[in-house]
């Protein structure tokens, strides 16, 4: 048993003193710094926007100038801006105390643990689809230069770039209509959702996503096979492609193992801008289709001025970008080992 133990402190010791675990370390200290600074600009931002919360009362002659004060003092609206910020914050320190929304008078974490998931399941399955279509696509496209199959595909993405997501969540919303009863429009899940059989609940909340992960998907799709077939051309033209054919290797074998492996680089790159960028795309999606996700919640809570249900959507927002851009250096190191991490900052 000792034994055990002391070889396994050397694997430790190996383990932390990684490349990888390092560079790990370092992104997430680097992330607690990027995070602070955000949300003073953030929380500056939503300051000199006009107004707060109690307009909407202030509005209402029903309601008194005392009454008025009182709320003040309990949303905390009564005090400077620094220190509504250092009491935010210290709440997130202390106790991971996000403050309370003052639209729903609920602790801002639990609205966010409701709705985050829907967000990224929504935004997971876009991404799928997104890459499991526009990747062979586009490697169809290169290899297929100016073919016939090559220009179609030139036309699509062109037209699913030039569309914005609110105009292609509009068509695919009256596609919903005219083909009533196929497609739902509203919501996650339907009426009878509660007694369904579990796999049933699983189709049910399937059948609901198809129309919001097409409309989110559809531009994604588009920018997406455009770069793959851009960089897989750019690396077919390489002298090492050409000296691959020249040794009379299948195509097959050149196109998927010696020029994809090169080709797909950049588009991992991507991929953490790509995870990131779907959370403001959620925000037009879920609006369109009454999705409860976090865009939809972020949507009211600016129209509300929640001031601290803004910061924390706001900081979730970030968070994806910091995490995707992580995930992606790693998945480029995993894909090419020839790659430094260091070199990636």
């Amino acid at each position: 048993m000792n034994a055990a133990k002391f070889s396994s402190v050397p694997r430790l010791r190996v383990l932390l003193a990684s490349e990888t675990t390092i560079y790990v370390l370092k992104r997430l200290l680097q992330a607690v710094v990027t995070l602070f600074l955000a949300s003073v600009l953030c929380f500056a931002i939503i300051q000199l926007a006009p107004g707060d919360f109690l307009d909407t009362f202030k509005s209402n002659p029903k309601i008194s100038a005392q009454r008025l004060e009182e709320l003040k003092r309990q949303f905390g609206l009564d005090k400077s801006v620094f220190e509504q910020y250092w009491l935010w914050l210290w709440g997130i320190v202390s106790r991971l105390d996000f403050g309370l929304s003052f639209a729903y008078q609920r602790p801002v974490a639990s609205l966010l643990w409701e709705r985050v998931p829907a967000t990224l399941l929504l935004a997971i399955s876009s991404l799928v689809v997104t890459w499991a279509i526009a990747i062979p696509l586009g490697i169809l496209a290169a290899v297929k230069q100016n073919s016939l199959a090559d220009r179609i595909l030139q036309v699509l993405s062109y037209a699913g770039q030039g569309f914005p997501s609110f105009i292609t969540a509009l068509l695919l919303l009256f596609f919903a209509q005219s083909t009533s009863p196929l497609f739902p429009v509203g919501g996650m899940i339907s009426i009878d959702h509660a007694d369904l059989s579990p796999l049933g609940k699983i189709l049910d909340i399937g059948w609901h996503m198809i129309l919001p992960t097409v409309a989110l998907s559809i531009t994604s799709f588009a920018g997406l096979q455009r770069i793959m077939r851009g960089e897989l051309l750019d690396v077919l033209r390489q002298d090492y492609i050409q000296t691959a054919r020249a040794k009379g290797l299948p195509e097959n074998r050149v196109i998927y193992l010696h020029a994809l492996r090169n080709a797909i680089n950049p588009l991992i790159t991507l991929l953490g801008f790509e995870f990131s960028s779907l959370l403001s795309g959620a925000f037009i999606t879920e609006n369109f289709f009454n999705w409860p996700g976090l865009g939809r919640l972020t949507w009211q809570s600016v129209i509300n001025q929640d001031l601290y249900l803004v910061m924390a959507s706001l900081m979730i927002g970030a968070i994806m970008l910091i995490l995707g851009n992580l995930f992606a250096d790693l998945l480029l190191k995993a894909a090419d080992p020839r790659i430094r991490l260091e070199d990636l900052n």
